[in-house]
């Protein structure tokens, strides 16, 4: 008991030392108390001091960034520093463990964003980002820090932590020498922690553990630790407890940076070569172009040559993200940038394209980025169908900002002219609908979401058909193949059973089980993506009662027994409502078409059928009552 009233009572004195008059003071045990030296600690405020300084026996010795020496410094971030002063990084981490809430906080100790325009999640600027509260565009900011009495200049993107934007994450991680592998510490590694991870050590990244959320009262630090330990293989016993939220442990996380994350490697004497990894389309500018310098140096005027287009410009604009843009007139091997050169064309500075001067030109360009393979597919349709043009255009520029869309044109006897669209998967495909109608101000159609099978036909030729109307006839085809995805399930004990039900109602096949603690389990299965298309992940999170996370990651193509559901309306074939199915579903899904049609189809003066067949065998049949005339209703009262 006098132990305890001991390290409460030198916890309370420790407040109350202050240095002169220094608005900030030095402390051994406290983490996130913020007292003014003019405010007199009352009974309840006393009791909570000690009481934090009890618990907290820690023996890390930090020394507050203060606020107002964060400010001044942060003013004079566009000043150059030394190639070894400065720091490449971004942020990885499964959906709502606080990326962006970390992000916003080191923002805010480095001055790079004051106080009075702070505001929750600063970096998501869309509102779509703000109203679901995710992550969509990957996001840059340069902040100036004071280490040693030395400035360093440290260059953060934020990325999403969703696995339909995972290419996001991929192109930032090539733009950095380091990462901040950020962990709730009362949920543990989950899945998209395991695939963030893998990209960054795929990238050669220097990864630091970050366990975030220790302000919270479930929060299992010593757990999390040994989770990443076994799990992912990486040494935390230099891992960082912080809180976001509370403030707790940024320094810490600044200090990491600086003395962990190597510098970028100094070839400002080389040949321009620079990465595009990201870029938009502003109306009154043209393509703004988000690069990293790898080698040499870029200024404002110079003529700049694109490798992969060979188009030539003039730089009429040179800065940085801070996080807002602003204007310098160099930027040098390292540094992360954009560039503005009146680029109306949007096909002329793609995603990946090195940039190099027109005068000076590099011998080769960089690699860039792996191109994205397309998950799923619909069918994008205007609802008026002079709105054509204006969609093409808004995809191009949407292409522009999301690199991961792919699309090309096609016609519905039904919708008119519109086009086929790849995303990474449902979410994405979601965003980018109402992105689109919010952006762009169109009205759409979307036809529902299916996935590429490739036939094999007779005659030794292999088509791909996204489309059930360009599926050949059955006497040429030889057999059909299915896209088939490898999936993780990491889940509490509790719901194995329930996720594995789940699986082989989804045609999956089982692969393997681990326990990867006493009580989370990874679960390995092998199912075809078009059973996984529709609301397979919405089942997994409400079977697991929202505990449990998928990863996916695409196998190939596995010939399967897949037939084509026509749907007949009145004797008519009706082409739009086709669908690609396996055998074994052909009558669930035909009654369940079937029951739906009913309902929505007005009633006509005549029977209408509405069948489905497989061919010109009939598997399930509806039919709509003709409307009859009641003769005998008057002669009633």
């Amino acid at each position: 008991m006098a132990k305890l009233l001991c390290s409460g009572l030198t916890a309370l004195l420790s407040v109350n030392t202050w240095q002169g008059q220094q608005q900030h003071w030095r402390r051994s045990q406290l983490s996130a108390l913020r007292i003014s030296p003019t405010h007199r600690l009352s009974k309840h405020s006393r009791f909570l001091v000690v009481s934090q300084g009890v618990e907290t026996q820690t023996d890390v010795k930090e020394e507050l960034y203060d606020s107002q020496l964060g400010a001044k410094v942060g003013q004079d971030r566009l000043l150059k520093v030394p190639v070894s002063n400065i720091r490449n990084f971004c942020i990885i981490a499964h959906i709502d463990h606080g990326k962006s809430t970390l992000a916003d906080k080191l923002l805010q100790i480095t001055g790079t964003v004051q106080k009075r325009e702070m505001k929750e999640q600063f970096l998501d600027n869309m509102d779509l980002e703000r109203e679901r509260g995710i992550t969509i565009k990957l996001q840059a900011a340069r902040m100036r820090y004071m280490y040693g009495n030395e400035p360093y200049c440290l260059n953060l993107i934020d990325t999403p932590g969703h696995v339909d934007f995972s290419y996001e994450v991929s192109r930032s991680l090539a733009a950095c020498e380091g990462a901040l592998l950020v962990v709730d510490a009362s949920q543990g590694v989950e899945a998209q922690t395991l695939a963030n991870v893998y990209l960054a050590l795929e990238n050669n990244l220097e990864i630091i553990p970050v366990l975030n959320k220790i302000d919270l009262p479930g929060a299992e630090p010593d757990r999390v630790i040994k989770e990443i330990e076994e799990v992912i293989g990486l040494d935390c016993s230099n891992a960082i407890c912080c809180s976001a939220k509370e403030g707790i442990g940024i320094t810490e996380i600044l200090n990491g940076i600086v003395e962990r994350i190597p510098p970028p490697h100094d070839a400002a004497r080389s040949p321009l070569r620079a990465l595009i990894f990201d870029s938009y389309y502003d109306p009154y500018r043209g393509v703004i172009v988000y690069f990293r310098v790898i080698d040499g140096t870029i200024k404002k005027g110079d003529r700049i040559y694109f490798m992969a287009s060979k188009k030539g410009y003039f730089a009429d604009e040179v800065g940085v993200l801070s996080p807002n843009q602003m204007q310098v007139e160099e930027l040098y091997a390292g540094e992360v940038g954009y560039l503005s050169a009146s680029i109306r064309s949007v096909a002329d500075a793609r995603v990946g394209d090195t940039i190099t001067h027109y005068g000076r030109r590099a011998e080769s360009s960089l690699p860039g980025y792996e191109e994205a393979t397309p998950m799923v597919f619909c069918g994008l349709f205007p609802v008026d169908a002079d709105q054509f043009p204006e969609l093409r255009d808004a995809l191009e520029k949407l292409q522009l900002n999301d690199a991961a869309l792919k699309f090309e044109p096609e016609t519905s006897s039904a919708m008119g002219f519109g086009f086929r669209c790849g995303f990474l998967g449902l979410l994405h495909m979601e965003i980018v609908q109402e992105r689109l109608e919010r952006e762009y101000n169109l009205s759409l159609i979307t036809t529902a979401p299916s996935v590429v099978y490739r036939v094999n036909c007779i005659n030794g030729d292999t088509v791909e058909c996204s489309n059930p109307s360009l599926l050949p006839e059955p006497g040429q085809r030889r057999s059909i193949e299915e896209p088939f995805v490898k999936i993780e399930m990491l889940t509490p004990k509790d719901y194995i059973g329930s996720l594995m039900e789940l699986a082989q109602d989804r045609r999956g096949e089982f692969k393997e089980m681990k326990f990867i603690t006493e009580n989370r389990a990874s679960i390995i299965y092998e199912l075809p993506l078009a059973e996984m298309v529709g609301d397979f992940f919405d089942q997994l999170k409400s079977r697991s009662k929202g505990y449990a996370s998928m990863e996916y990651t695409f196998l190939g193509y596995k010939e399967s027994e897949l037939i084509k559901l026509d749907i007949q309306i009145n004797g008519d074939h009706v082409e739009p409502l086709s669908a690609i199915v396996h055998k074994d579903k052909a009558y669930a899904v035909g009654r369940a078409l079937t029951q739906k049609l009913k309902e929505l189809i007005p009633r006509q003066m005549f029977k209408v059928p509405i069948q489905a067949c497989i061919g010109s065998k009939v598997i399930a049949s509806e039919s709509l009552s003709a409307i009859r005339k009641d003769v005998l209703a008057k002669c009633y009262g």
